[in-house]
C-alpha cells in the first residue's frame, strides 16, 4: 500500500487519470491536475478558501440556463475565451482576426435580403454595414453567410429579455460581387450582466465591467474557416478596457453620421443615419 502524502498526491492523481481510454483525454487530465495542484501549494490554498471557489462554481451553476451562460461569461473574463480564440485562429495576417463568441448567440436567426432591418421596431439610429466578404488573394467570396446579433440600446440581448421572436439577430448572405449590407441600430456600450457571481466577483476588483459599442458576426463559406468577430465603433468609450478582452485595432470602425436621404441598400431614410463600412476577408481553409 502506497500512503498519499502531501509530497506524492500529484503524482499519484497523474498516474491515475493516465489511464483514460482516450488519449487526448489522458493529456488534458494529467496536464490539469499538474497545474491545478501547483496553484494550490503556489498560493498555500486554505480549506475556506477552496470551499468558498466550490460555493461559486456551484452558484455560477445554478444562475445558468439555455438563456444565460453564465460560465462562458466567467471564461471571458478571464481572458481565457480569447486566449483559447487566439491559439486556434492563427490566421494569416491579412485575414480578418477572430474574437469571442460570447455568451449570447442564439442558433436560428431569420434570414434577411441585402439590407433587410433586423431591427424591426427596436428604437435607434439607423445603422448600415456594408462592404464585402473575400479571400486573402482578393477574389469575391459568393453566398458567405453572415450571422449578426447585438445589444439594444439599454444594453440587452434577446436572450436576456422575456421576448419569443427574434430580436436584433438575422442572417444575411453575401451577394455574388461579395457585397453585403446589414441595416440594424448603432449599438451602445453596456455592462455585462452584475447579478451573478462572475459579477459579484468583478465587485471585488478595479475592473471596468463594461464592453465597449460593438456589432457580432459569424461568417460561414465553403472552404473557407470560420469567423466569429466583432466591429466596434471607433471612439467608443472602453475600447482600451472591453471586460472580455475582445478589442482588436483591425475591428475598430468609423460610424459615419449621415443626413436623411439614399441608403446603402438603393432605398431612402427619412431620417438621419450612420454608415460603417468594413470588409471581411476570410482565411481558406487548410488543404486535407
Amino acid at each position: 500500500m502506497q500512503l498519499v502524502t502531501e509530497d506524492n498526491i500529484t503524482a499519484l492523481a497523474e498516474q491515475r487519470w493516465a489511464t483514460a481510454k482516450d488519449p487526448r483525454t489522458a493529456q488534458l487530465m494529467t496536464a490539469l491536475i499538474r497545474h491545478l495542484h501547483g496553484f494550490a501549494r503556489e498560493v498555500r490554498l486554505t480549506e475556506a478558501e477552496w470551499m468558498t471557489a466550490v460555493q461559486w462554481l456551484t452558484a455560477t451553476g445554478q444562475i445558468s440556463d439555455s438563456k444565460r451562460e453564465e460560465f462562458i461569461l466567467a471564461s471571458d473574463v478571464l481572458g481565457l475565451s480569447m486566449l483559447v480564440v487566439q491559439m486556434n485562429h492563427r490566421f494569416d495576417a491579412g485575414a480578418t482576426p477572430a474574437t469571442v463568441l460570447g455568451p449570447f448567440h442564439v442558433d436560428g436567426s431569420p434570414e434577411l435580403g441585402f439590407g433587410g432591418d433586423m431591427s424591426d421596431d427596436v428604437d435607434g439610429t439607423p445603422l448600415y454595414l456594408t462592404g464585402t466578404v473575400r479571400s486573402l488573394d482578393g477574389a469575391a467570396v459568393s453566398g458567405a453567410v453572415l450571422d449578426v446579433w447585438q445589444a439594444d440600446a439599454e444594453g440587452a440581448y434577446e436572450a436576456q429579455l422575456e421576448v419569443d421572436e427574434a430580436r436584433l439577430r438575422a442572417k444575411y448572405r453575401a451577394e455574388a460581387d461579395g457585397t453585403y449590407c446589414v441595416r440594424t441600430i448603432t449599438p451602445k456600450g453596456y455592462a455585462i450582466p452584475m447579478d451573478g457571481p462572475v459579477g459579484a466577483l468583478i465587485e471585488q476588483t478595479e475592473i471596468s465591467h463594461f464592453r465597449p459599442a460593438h456589432v457580432h458576426f459569424l461568417l460561414t463559406a465553403e472552404g473557407y474557416e470560420p469567423l466569429i468577430t466583432h466591429l466596434f465603433e471607433e471612439g467608443a468609450e472602453y475600447l482600451d478596457s472591453d471586460v472580455v478582452f475582445g478589442t482588436k485595432q483591425e475591428l475598430v470602425v468609423r460610424f459615419q453620421p449621415r443626413e436623411p436621404g439614399p441608403t446603402p441598400d438603393g432605398g431612402t431614410s427619412a431620417v438621419p443615419w450612420v454608415l460603417a463600412e468594413f470588409d471581411f476577408v476570410l482565411q481558406p481553409c487548410a488543404p486535407q
